[in-house]
């Protein structure tokens, strides 16, 4: 007999509404998957001012909003998708970036995109698991 899995919509107002035909989150089982947050005031719906870093930031107050909705934090995120409208700022988002993730750092993807929704500096998603996660940090392993 096959499993049924449960999807659920999970969306909050203390994070931008989505500005096309898709939800802040989907959760299927333990895996929630976050659609790309801007750097967009959830109040007025408008980008933050300040460059790169001041989106970036948002981005993750968005994201750490979505997450908490559903009792989740960043530590629960194992997999991100970068989008930045220039590579050239790559290292400033690192610098935000490592600021919400301290350790235990999610697998990680970034691309510089042609164009970002409402000209935006930069896009993230991710997935997280809703299982406590436990592991090792930091080891390499050699073949």
């Amino acid at each position: 007999m096959a499993r049924v899995l449960i999807r659920r919509i999970i969306n909050t107002v203390k994070a931008p509404k989505a500005i096309g035909p898709y939800n802040q989150a989907v959760a299927v089982g333990d895996t929630v998957y976050l659609s790309g947050q801007l750097g967009m005031d959830p109040k007025s719906g408008d980008l933050v001012e300040g460059g790169i870093e001041a989106e970036a930031h948002q981005v993750f107050k968005n994201m750490k909003s979505v997450l908490n909705h559903d009792g989740l934090d960043f530590s629960n995120v194992v997999k991100c998708t970068v989008l930045l409208a220039s590579m050239n700022e790559y290292p400033k988002l690192n610098e935000v970036y490592a600021k919400y993730f301290t350790e235990n750092f999610p697998a990680r993807v970034a691309f510089q995109a042609a164009g970002l929704p409402k000209n935006a500096r930069v896009e993230i998603d991710c997935i997280a698991v809703k299982t406590k996660l436990t592991g090792e940090s930091g080891e390499t392993l050699e073949a």
